[in-house]
């Protein structure tokens, strides 16, 4: 990707918590690789983590600004980014989650026109909103956009942040759905045989892999199969471990992160989505465009996402009724094609990348270009 400056396009400031390869990080990269140079991008990780610079294309203007953030240093952190915003000056700042909150908090009163994206909650907010937290989101985004892909989010927004219904937007995730049809080199697998299982994740804590490699160990009780885990994060070692102490050798694979995620679903039977907290998962897009079954946990927009054949198979956060659909699903490989079929349908009716992108074009053309009317009058 190109680091040359284009003085006629807008610069977007977007800050991360991290920018390792996850669902908001990789809708960002899907974004900028369709706008192509129309805006010029500049990129903050908080955590230091760059991974997902990978995905961006040539075409794509954009930057690492390394901007040191201290734990626990809030309100230092706050006045050092106030000073950025105010000397670079950035058309538009785009924040993401809880993580970035300081710089929506640094901007107040509004140096530069704000939007804040949230896709969702980390395990300290699996069974409810922490109450420090909701008032911090009230406070700082009350006069900035926010953008909720999920409609959980939406309503959440609206009724417990209390923003303002014209500052809120709900704008659903959306993928190259194409990408996912007739893959012609799927990841190595596991040796052995029966139904692939697999997943792909960020390997952190409020994904619960264990509830998968508990329900994986009951299935390989009853039937062979296999496991395949891609992804990477601050758990893969222990879970890793895990595995090796509680799963038959070579029954299973964690690949580590794969940047042609799609080659893994090509290699699945089933796709399995355990997390204790989720809202508009993007994998679980990509498994539907790749015509796969899916369990999964009831959580967030996920019921709502896959077809009404697959339905049955979305649970409550519970071990025992997650392994009993996976069972179910693992012994039926008619069913699990037909369920895989509907799915594809759905991602084909409703995930595909267009209107998203032209729902953040819309949203980020006209926020950098009221700053930049203002300043010329």
């Amino acid at each position: 990707m190109s680091s040359e400056p284009t003085n006629a396009a807008p610069l977007l400031l977007h800050v991360f918590p991290t920018f390792a390869v996850g669902g908001s990080q990789a809708r960002l990269a899907a974004l900028a690789n369709r706008f192509g140079s129309k805006y010029r991008h500049a990129i903050v990780a908080m955590d230091g983590a760059y991974d997902c610079f990978e995905r961006l294309c040539e075409q794509v203007v954009a930057e690492r600004w390394i901007v040191p953030s201290p734990k626990r240093n809030t309100f230092g952190n706050m006045r050092a980014f106030r000073r950025i915003l105010a000397a670079r000056r950035p058309d538009l700042l785009i924040t993401y989650n809880w993580g970035a909150i300081e710089w929506a908090l640094a901007n107040r009163p509004h140096v530069v026109p704000h939007i804040h994206i949230e896709d969702g909650f980390g395990p300290e907010e699996t069974h409810g909103q922490l109450f420090r937290r909701v008032f911090t989101r009230r406070l700082a985004l009350a006069k900035s956009i926010v953008v909720l892909p999920s409609r959980t989010l939406y309503r959440l927004a609206l009724d417990k942040w209390r923003l303002p219904a014209d500052r809120v937007r709900h704008i659903p995730n959306g993928i190259d759905v194409a990408r996912f049809r007739s893959v012609h080199a799927p990841v190595p697998l596991p040796g052995g045989a029966g139904p692939v299982i697999g997943t792909v994740a960020a390997l952190r804590p409020e994904k619960n892999i264990p509830r998968l490699l508990r329900a994986f160990r009951t299935l390989r009780e009853k039937m062979p199969c296999r496991l395949v885990i891609a992804g990477d994060g601050p758990e893969r070692v222990a879970l890793e471990l895990l595995a090796a102490q509680t799963l038959p050798a070579n029954s299973f694979a964690f690949l580590g992160h794969i940047s042609s995620a799609e080659r893994v679903y090509a290699a699945l039977h089933i796709f399995a989505l355990p997390s204790d907290t989720e809202q508009m998962p993007t994998s679980l897009m990509e498994a539907m465009a790749a015509g796969l079954p899916v369990i999964a946990t009831d959580v967030g927009d996920v019921r709502e996402m896959v077809s009404v054949e697959n339905r049955p198979y979305v649970v409550p956060r519970d071990d025992e009724l997650f392994s009993a659909v996976l069972f179910g699903l693992a012994g039926n490989a008619s069913l699990r094609a037909a369920i895989g079929d509907h799915n594809r349908l759905v991602a084909e009716a409703r995930f595909g990348i267009g209107h998203m992108t032209a729902a953040y074009d819309s949203l980020f053309e006209t926020l950098s270009g009221c700053r930049q009317l203002r300043s010329v009058n």
